[in-house]
């Protein structure tokens, strides 16, 4: 009879159920008997725990009982609270030696390279506004380049508008203006738009001519400016736009794809309608497969610093030295006592979502523990500041908040070209200009949402596959998406609306 739950180590006093599971039913391998119900994905005490006690599971603290618990009892958010018990980070102490492969024997992908040297992964045209108020004349502009137009060029992805809310009627000054010019650069260079059109209105804060100046652009066949003000209105911005871009696309047509080895890849590592399944999972082969792509010499970057807290020690454990290992925790610090502190003091335990919540997981502690299986098992060798360039080969961190689409904003301004994203309740997203591969956490998600799900690991619950072999199906499912196949969010046409720049700071 197959195991109807779920332990991930010798050592914790919780396991998980696969499946429903009624009251007074005999879990053999666990010498227990259930005293209520337990839903699937949840917890079942496999000891009794005392009040004040740690429960255990990955071989950590996920929460200390609120109540006494009985062995066999349900354990969740009704008997089980936050921990905080300082963690030892033991920096460096698990590093351990990376053999890359030699770049003629690394795995390849057909992508686009540039004159720079990088390679993408797609071929668009990027219009981005400056502000706001341009961003309904950037929308118009590429809604002009439906399929039907865009199916003589074979060789360009499509135009893509990344527009957002920000530009104007904040300080030129400060954290929230430097993320933002940071984030602004971090696209207008990104490697997967071969031809580029910004835009603005004339009088906002965010100037395009003075990120013209700050960050080197200048016109070219494939780099215009515009403001709408100078241009003549709204018609005329929209008319000149279509002109400009129609001159530019086959320019870009005449780029092909080239064979590249993997390590001119950089992963975005992103989970969202996480479920208890997604640190058993997922995450876990989504880690075999980052490090398959570092013995390859490519580079993956974990990110969300509030969904790492309290398992911050496992990422300090693996930098390559102190001082890599003390940015993660002056990001943890600066994310309590700075940022939190100042703008939702109440949430600096922040708690995982309904959503979570009702796929099992109970605390930020278990919740993190399980997220930081997606960065795999090497060296941290960097850490960065949200949309600051990712320039280091293998795993890397960045400081990003936990919501998805600013998250991933800043990974791509960092140079992500490709973005993988767990979900175990169904998360839909998508961006440009990086496709968005989505990975279920379990078959019931993956068959009921299969549209949105390009890969199944589920798989790893009924015993089909390992995370090992899930970890290089999703590896190779990464080089065929890199190299042209779309992804099912590209298929679904998602990822216009998914650029949201971190925003801070005063409004006037």
């Amino acid at each position: 009879m197959d195991a109807i739950t779920i332990r991930l180590h010798e050592n914790d006093n919780v396991v998980t159920a696969k499946s429903e599971i009624d009251i007074n039913i005999k879990i053999e391998d666990e010498f227990l008997s259930t005293n209520q119900h337990i839903p699937v994905g949840h917890k079942i005490a496999t000891q009794d725990i005392k009040k004040g006690e740690d429960i255990i599971k990955y071989d950590n603290i996920i929460g200390t009982a609120i109540k006494e618990i009985k062995k066999g009892d349900y354990v969740h958010v009704h008997n089980i609270g936050m921990s905080d018990k300082k963690r030892d980070y033991e920096f460096s102490l698990g590093c351990k030696e990376t053999i890359i492969i030699a770049e003629d024997k690394q795995a390849k992908f057909m992508g686009f390279r540039r004159k720079n040297g990088k390679v993408g992964t797609r071929n668009f045209v990027g219009i981005i506004s400056s502000v706001n108020c341009s961003a309904t004349v950037c929308k118009k502009i590429a809604d002009a380049f439906d399929e039907e137009y865009m199916s003589q060029y074979p060789n360009v992805d499509g135009v893509a508008s990344i527009t957002h809310s920000l530009g104007c009627g904040g300080n030129s000054s400060g954290m929230g203006w430097d993320l933002l010019q940071a984030t602004m650069d971090g696209y207008s260079k990104h490697v997967n738009f071969g031809a580029l059109l910004v835009i603005g209105l004339g009088c906002e804060v965010n100037q395009v001519s003075g990120m013209a100046q700050s960050m080197n652009w200048a016109d070219s066949d494939t780099f215009k400016m515009m403001t709408i003000q100078e241009t003549g209105g709204t018609r005329k911005t929209i008319q000149e736009g279509i002109e400009a871009i129609k001159h530019m696309i086959p320019i870009l047509n005449k780029d092909q794809r080239v064979e590249c080895p993997a390590s001119e890849l950089i992963l975005g590592l992103e989970c969202g309608g996480s479920d208890a399944y997604s640190g058993m999972t997922a995450n876990p082969a989504l880690g075999a497969a980052v490090d398959l792509l570092v013995q390859n010499g490519g580079t993956a970057t974990l990110a969300e610093t509030p969904e790492i807290f309290g398992a911050e020690h496992l990422l300090t454990r693996r930098a390559i030295n102190k001082k890599i290992g003390q940015k993660i925790v002056n990001f943890i610090k600066w994310w309590q006592e700075d940022y939190l502190a100042k703008h939702q003091p109440e949430r600096l335990h922040q708690d995982p979502s309904p959503g979570n919540k009702a796929g099992g997981l109970t605390t930020i502690l278990e919740k993190s523990l399980g997220a930081v299986a997606k960065g795999g098992t090497t060296n941290l060798v960097d850490v960065y500041q949200y949309a600051e360039t990712i320039k280091a080969k293998g795993f890397t961190f960045m400081n990003t908040p936990g919501y998805d689409p600013l998250s991933v904003t800043g990974m791509i301004a960092g140079g992500a070209n490709m973005i993988c994203f767990t979900t175990g309740r169904g998360s839909v997203f998508g961006s440009k200009p990086a496709p968005s591969i989505k990975i279920a956490t379990n078959s019931d998600l993956y068959e009921r949402m299969t549209e949105d799900m390009d890969i199944n690991c589920g798989k790893i619950l009924s015993g089909e596959s390992s995370i090992e072999d899930m970890g290089q199906e999703i590896f190779l499912y990464i080089l065929d998406i890199a190299s042209g196949k779309q992804s099912k969010s590209e298929i679904n046409g998602i990822g216009d609306l998914e650029f949201i720049p971190w925003q801070m700071g005063a409004f006037n």
